[in-house]
C-alpha cells in the first residue's frame, strides 16, 4: 500500500520501503508522483555493474498492479483482447505476456505485463507503468463488458531481484524458484512470505519480479538484502540497464505517437491477432506488417565519447540537410564503456550500419545505427534438445 505524506513542500507518494531507502543512504527524487531512490551509496555506475555481475534489488512498488476478474477465463481474456493486440486466450496458466494498450490508430497508451496466475480461475493480473496507471485503469474500466471488473491492487508492493546471481539468491529462500523459466508465474513461499513471482524484469538479466502484500514488503526486502551478493539499485541504474537491454521506456521510446510495429514490438502480437484483428488500431498495424512502417526504432552508437541525449535530431549526413530521425533515449552504457542511444529514423535509414549525423549543441557528430540489445540478454529459457 502506498502512503501519502503531505507537507507544505511535498505531497508525493511513498512506497512501503521509503524509510528503508533513507536508512540505506539513498538519494531520493520525484518520479511519477512518488518519492523514489535514484541511487544509493554505491552510485549509479557501480550499481549498474553490480547488477550485471551479481544481483540487484529494486523497489518497483510505484508500478500499478491490478486484476481483471469475471465468470471464467475465456470471458476475461476476450474482454482484454478488445483493448490489446496480444493473444490473451492462448495465455497458459502460470505464464505472462507483454502487450500494449492502443489507441484507435495504433498508438501506444501504455505497455504492460499481463499474467494468468495459478490457481485456475477467471482472472488476469497486470502490471502497468506508474505514471500511467490511473489513466490506464480508467481507460480499461470504461470499456469492459458487464460481468468483467477491474480491481486496482494498491495493497500490494513489487520488488525486483535481477542479475546472474538472482536464481541462487531466491532459491536459498524458495527452492521452487529454480524450476521457473522466463515469463513463468508462480505462487511461492519466500522465507515465510507468500508471494506471486514472475521470472522477468527490466534489465536484460535473469531475475524475478515479486508481488507481496504491502505489509510484507519490508520483511521480504530484508530477507533478500542480507545476501552478500545483493545490493539495492536505484532508478538511475535501472534506466541505464534497460537502455543497454534495448527495452522501451514509456513517454520516451513509446507513446501514443508510435505503434508497436514502429517500435520493433511486432513480436508481441501473435499470429492469430495479426490475422484476425479485433483490437484498437488493427487496420494500421496490419498495414504496417504488410507494407512496412514509415519509421523504425533503432539502436544508435555515437562515434565519440559524448552521450547523445533524448531529443537530439539526426540527419542523413553532415553535408545533406535531410532529416533522418530523432533520439528518444541516450546515456553512457556502463557495461560497454561507451555511449548508447535509441532513436526513431525513417525506414530508409533503419538498416544496421547506416551512417548518420547527430546535431549536438550546433555541431553534427557521426553516429551509426546498430542492432539491439546492446548487451546480450540472459533470460532463462527452456533448452531445446
Amino acid at each position: 500500500m502506498t502512503e501519502r505524506h503531505a507537507t507544505k513542500n511535498d505531497n508525493l507518494l511513498r512506497t512501503p520501503l521509503y524509510a528503508t531507502h533513507l536508512a540505506a543512504g539513498a538519494r531520493m527524487v520525484e518520479f511519477a508522483g512518488y518519492r523514489m531512490p535514484v541511487q544509493y551509496k554505491l552510485g549509479v555506475l557501480r550499481e549498474h555493474l553490480h547488477c550485471r555481475a551479481e544481483a540487484g534489488l529494486f523497489d518497483v512498488s510505484h508500478m500499478g498492479q491490478a486484476e481483471l476478474a469475471g465468470p471464467d477465463f475465456e470471458t476475461v481474456a476476450r474482454a482484454l483482447e478488445t483493448l490489446v493486440p496480444a493473444d490473451m486466450l492462448g495465455l497458459a496458466s502460470g505464464h505472462q505476456r507483454y502487450t500494449q494498450l492502443l489507441t484507435g490508430d495504433g498508438g501506444i497508451i501504455d505497455d504492460l505485463m499481463v499474467a494468468r496466475p495459478p490457481p485456475e480461475g477467471g482472472m488476469l493480473s497486470m502490471v502497468v507503468n506508474a505514471a500511467r496507471k490511473q489513466k490506464d485503469y480508467a481507460h480499461i474500466a470504461a470499456r469492459l463488458p458487464a460481468g468483467v471488473t477491474l480491481k486496482p491492487r494498491d495493497d500490494l508492493a513489487l520488488i525486483a531481484l535481477q542479475g546472474p546471481a538472482a536464481e541462487a539468491v531466491l532459491s536459498r529462500l524458495a527452492g521452487a524458484a529454480t524450476g521457473m523459466e522466463f515469463m513463468q508465474v508462480a505462487r511461492l513461499d519466500i522465507g515465510g512470505v507468500t508471494a506471486t513471482v514472475s521470472r522477468s524484469g527490466y534489465t536484460g538479466e535473469d531475475g524475478f519480479e515479486i508481488s507481496v502484500p504491502a505489509g510484507e514488503a519490508l520483511l521480504l526486502w530484508r530477507l533478500l538484502a542480507t545476501d552478500k551478493r545483493v545490493a539495492p539499485i536505484g532508478l538511475g541504474a535501472r534506466d541505464s540497464l534497460r537502455l543497454e537491454a534495448g527495452l522501451c521506456l514509456y513517454g520516451a521510446d513509446i507513446s501514443t505517437t508510435t505503434t508497436p510495429v514502429e517500435a520493433g514490438l511486432g513480436w508481441s502480437i501473435q499470429r492469430r491477432r495479426r490475422e484476425e484483428g479485433g483490437f484498437p488500431g488493427a487496420a494500421t498495424i496490419q498495414r504496417e506488417f504488410a507494407h512496412g512502417a514509415l519509421k523504425k526504432r533503432v539502436g544508435i552508437l555515437p562515434d565519440g565519447p559524448a552521450p547523445i541525449r533524448p531529443g537530439t535530431a539526426l540527419f542523413e549526413s553532415e553535408a545533406a540537410p535531410k532529416a533522418a530521425g530523432y533520439v528518444t533515449s541516450g546515456s553512457l552504457g556502463p557495461s560497454l564503456g561507451r555511449p548508447v542511444a535509441m532513436a526513431y529514423v525513417a525506414a530508409p535509414f533503419a538498416a544496421n550500419g547506416t551512417r548518420l549525423v547527430a546535431e549536438v549543441r550546433g555541431k553534427r557528430l557521426p553516429v551509426v545505427t546498430a542492432p539491439m540489445p546492446f548487451v546480450l540478454a540472459h533470460f532463462k529459457r527452456q533448452r531445446v534438445s
